[in-house]
């Protein structure tokens, strides 16, 4: 496992870096620019078929914001007094960069400072722009970096709230330090939140909520399994249950990790000591489990192939995203046969609260692609 990416890099090519970058926030870093990249050409595509179109907006001469005034007198003062702390302080921060960054530690001179800078430039931003008068003409794909910024921001948020619930016991002991911490993240937690605000930031861009789902199906099931890849290669406790079962022979082509892993090096420290390691991650698993993270990568892959596929041949807007959720719940209800995760009881039954969810989203798709096929007004079809 690497923790982090300088992990990796000095595994391969045996240098000693220390760089503070974790490789689970490095591909879900880029999870969102492929997700970034795939909406704006969706977005595109759809403008040219004339499904979605440009927004025309005039600006006039207004007072000065001082709502965005104060906002960025608070950016400036909280990367200043971050930022030289950390270059201060950097053997601490290469050691644990999320508790430096969560942490109240910084300099308070370099942020009124900072503060001082982001509030002048944007007095002078905003004097410049008042003082013009222009009618501009909004593309929808000029839209994705806020479109993306919302569903990064509302899902993150969302997933935390689902995952405290999940776990309640453990959020009571300490709810400070479990809003704070970015460890414990659920995923449909992250959907279900991320799919409301991304739906009503299309509806104030006059793009109707069923064109923006089938923008985003792809884009979701695509970068769900990229973030994947940063739970496999970090170790982050998204393993699957315990799995000491010989390697089935049609599977002998594969490396013996596909089909169990002990995760060494895992990031969570579990499990046993590893003898001579040396340093914060010195654990692997004392029992070999499935690598579910794999598992869900490889079928997110093929979902995201299936699903481009079929944007072009699905006509009906709304249903690539009713398909998408049935994919979704499937893919999901599948791995927790599998993956350690927390039960909970439903109407008799012990089920994982995942298991639930994806349940419920695969009867919402149905639903969905039968009353758009069926009984909703068309608002447009869409055409390859």
């Amino acid at each position: 496992m690497y923790p982090r990416i300088s992990d990796f890099i000095n595994d391969v090519f045996g240098t000693q870096y220390e760089w503070p970058i974790m490789s689970y926030g490095f591909f879900l870093s880029l999870a969102f620019l492929l997700a970034a990249f795939v909406v704006r050409s969706e977005l595109k595509r759809k403008e040219r078929q004339g499904l979605i179109h440009a927004r025309t907006i005039e600006s006039k001469p207004e007072e000065t914001n001082w709502l965005e005034f104060f906002l960025n007198l608070a950016i400036g003062f909280i990367l200043a007094y971050k930022i030289m702390f950390i270059l201060f302080n950097y053997s601490l921060f290469q050691e644990d960069p999320q508790a430096v960054l969560l942490s109240l530690k910084g300099y308070w001179l370099a942020g009124i400072i900072g503060a001082a800078i982001m509030g002048f430039m944007n007095l002078k931003q905003q004097k410049k722009q008042n003082s013009k008068h222009e009618i501009n003409v909004i593309q929808p794909y000029q839209q994705t970096a806020s479109l993306i910024l919302i569903a990064a921001v509302s899902g993150i948020i969302g997933a935390k709230i689902f995952h405290q619930l999940e776990n309640w016991d453990t959020f009571v002991k300490d709810p400070v330090a479990e809003l704070l911490s970015f460890d414990g993240l659920t995923f449909y937690g992250g959907l279900i939140t991320a799919a409301f605000f991304v739906a009503w930031f299309g509806e104030k861009q006059k793009i109707n909520w069923r064109h923006m789902g089938d923008v985003v199906a792809p884009a979701l099931i695509l970068a769900y399994g990229v973030g994947r890849i940063g739970c496999q290669v970090a170790g982050d406790g998204d393993w699957g249950i315990v799995n000491t079962a010989p390697m089935p022979e049609w599977l002998s082509f594969l490396p013996q990790w596909v089909w169990t892993y002990d995760y060494p090096n895992n990031v969570l420290g579990q499990g046993i000591p590893i003898p001579g390691c040396e340093g914060q991650y010195c654990f692997r698993l004392a029992t070999t489990v499935f690598p579910t993270p794999i598992y869900e990568t490889s079928m997110s892959l093929i979902i995201f192939a299936v699903l481009l596929l079929l944007r072009k041949i699905v006509r009906i807007p709304g249903q690539l995203f009713a398909i998408y959720l049935v994919f979704n719940g499937i893919e999901r209800g599948l791995i927790e046969q599998i993956r350690v995760n927390n039960l909970m009881h439903f109407l008799g039954m012990e089920i994982t609260q995942a298991q639930l969810i994806s349940t419920i989203l695969i009867g919402l798709g149905l639903v969905l692609f039968c009353y758009f096929q069926f009984f909703s007004p068309q608002i447009k079809r869409t055409y390859a």
